[in-house]
């Protein structure tokens, strides 16, 4: 039996078997990629809450969300709207990559979810009923639900699942860093399979309140549909989004030995920090380079080699600007030949779940040969001059790609995916 040093040495190669997802344009990560390919923006007025007083009163929530479908009314209820969203793209991914956990040792399956802030919505209603009601009307499931390690945590429940288990928190890059670290225990022989993800429900009144208060938020509240805008000369700030992106990570041994379909191979995980400013990237985009680079390394390829690239893409003016530069340090006259796309132009901005649903984009391109485009892209930006894959999906073959996740913190993750070959 092979050591985990022996194990490790062999660094073992981690396929993409099963996706799962739930977000502003749809319930599955099917509906959400057709969604995404033809240029649909979930953006709209908020419905969860009366948004009067409020600066911004739209984003792109997760609409008609029921879950019903994958598992009980009380089991649903305490879980707070983040974990729901995690468990019931966690069970997608299941039965898209055809996992008999019957036939699994659950010692060596785990789970790794990230999240930026955890159970919001339970936070919110929780606060706000022990101001009205006093202390003693406050919810027994209130910590359980409000913990950022419960979507990890019910997932496992819901399984028996036994392997390593817990979540990541790192702002907007808590799902890159998930999947990352994910990828990295099983490279080193630490589990066989992991369900990894990232997983966020921040469409609340303090959440709302608190990014419009940073004048991070885009005040089109005429047009929210043409709102967010990434590397757009005219863009004013992101779109709230939430939802969740779910995967399954296994060795390719083990994917091979059940007969498992391959949509994708990971190749490769990047991270450091800007160490610069709590909320501001740095401005020379330093460590946005940095971190795409250590992804490369760590997959062995040569930026020539990579034809896409899922931008963090945020619609601000500091993280296109400093993302913009940043992939012209690292790729030189190469950065003209990118295509590079922003799924936040759709989605909105899922905080610490956006990685997650923007590696299902970059997988499904892959499987697809087509990579969907950056709506809202009407005004160049000259100093944002590379090509965006301004408002139409375009076809093209995707053997190599990255996707970046930058966070408050200063926090870099970068993903390196590629096809799978034999």
């Amino acid at each position: 039996m092979q050591t985990c040093i022996e194990r490790s040495e062999s660094k073992q190669r981690v396929v993409i078997t099963g996706l799962g997802g739930v977000t502003s344009l749809g319930h599955t990560a099917e509906e959400t990629w057709q969604a995404l390919l033809a240029g649909k923006s979930g953006a709209a007025k908020i419905t969860a809450f009366d948004t009067t007083g409020f600066d911004v009163n739209f984003a792109c929530e997760v609409k008609n969300f029921n879950t019903d479908n994958y598992f009980p009314v009380p089991q649903a209820k305490r879980l707070d709207r983040f974990a729901q969203f995690g468990l019931v793209a966690a069970i997608q991914a299941v039965k898209d990559a055809g996992v008999d956990f019957t036939r699994e040792n659950p010692h060596r399956v785990g789970c790794i979810i990230g999240s930026g802030v955890g159970g919001f919505v339970e936070f919110g209603e929780q606060q706000t009923r022990l101001i009205q009601k006093g202390p003693s009307r406050v919810s027994p499931f209130t910590i359980p639900k409000v913990m950022m390690n419960s979507a990890s945590g019910q997932v496992a429940i819901h399984y028996g699942l036994k392997g390593p288990n817990f979540s990541v928190a790192s702002a907007c890059a808590s799902s890159n860093h998930a999947i990352g670290v994910a990828f990295k225990i099983i490279q080193m022989g630490l589990a066989d399979m992991i369900i990894t993800g990232g997983s966020e429900a921040a469409i609340t009144g303090l959440g709302m309140a608190g990014f419009a208060s940073l004048k991070a938020l885009s005040t089109r509240n005429d047009v929210p549909e043409k709102a967010s805008r990434p590397f757009d000369k005219n863009r004013d700030g992101f779109v709230m989004g939430e939802g969740s992106g779910v995967f399954i990570f296994e060795t390719l041994e083990h994917a091979q030995a059940r007969g498992a379909r391959i949509h994708a191979e990971m190749l490769g995980f990047g991270m450091n920090d800007d160490g610069y400013h709590i909320t501001a990237p740095d401005p020379e985009g330093d460590g946005a380079m940095m971190t795409m680079k250590l992804a490369l390394d760590d997959a062995g390829l040569k930026p020539e080699q990579v034809s896409y690239i899922n931008a963090h893409g945020t619609s601000t003016a500091y993280n296109d600007l400093t993302e913009t530069k940043a992939i012209k340090k690292l790729f030189g006259a190469h950065a003209r030949k990118l295509a590079i796309s922003s799924t936040k132009s759709m989605l909105g901005h899922l905080l610490g779940g956006s990685g997650a649903v923007e590696l299902l984009a970059v997988v499904l391109s892959i499987r697809d040969n087509i990579v969907h485009p950056t709506i809202n892209y009407e005004t160049p930006d000259p100093d944002c001059d590379l090509d965006y894959v301004p408002n139409q999906s375009r076809k093209m073959e995707v053997n190599a790609a990255l996707s970046n996740s930058f966070g408050f913190g200063g926090h870099n993750a970068t993903l390196c995916v590629g096809k799978y070959k034999k």
